[in-house]
């Protein structure tokens, strides 16, 4: 089973894929990394931070394993169906929104973290503003 490895900081954390419940989406990912960006706190969603993917096509990303509602922990890809495109990380209770309502993420990944690590990371984008992320695959056998 194929592992994400996010680095914020001096912080790692790992994210099981979900090739079952939404295969596009995690192939579209798959292609994209590895990606640098910022990750920063939601501003519409509740506890919760996101990472602009703008520059990446995603045009032919449907909508698979998609919620509103995600769990903490879950890692969505939006493909900017009404707002721009991103990877939301839910860190506690989360409504995916935005000026344009509520939308709908496909669900890809959860991320392997406990209910402390993700206050602390969102309590970081929130209170120290952006933060510098790396997104890759952890290559086999680590």
């Amino acid at each position: 089973m194929s592992t994400l490895e996010l680095t914020v900081g001096d912080k790692q954390y790992t994210a099981t894929l979900l090739p079952s419940e939404a295969p596009e989406s995690v192939a579209v990912v798959e292609e994209f990394l590895p990606l640098h960006s910022d990750l920063m706190h939601v501003r519409w969603s509740g506890h919760a931070t996101w990472i602009n993917i703008d520059e990446i096509d995603l045009s032919g990303v449907p909508r698979e394993n998609h919620t509103v509602y995600p769990s903490r922990g879950d890692l969505l890809l939006y493909p900017g169906f009404r707002n721009e495109q991103e990877i939301l990380i839910a860190c506690g209770p989360t409504c995916f929104k935005s000026p344009a309502g509520e939308l709908a993420g496909n669900h890809f990944a959860t991320l392997d973290a406990t209910r402390e690590e993700l206050q602390k990371l969102e309590l970081l984008t929130l209170e120290d503003g952006q933060q510098d992320i790396e997104v890759r695959l952890r290559p086999d056998g680590e």
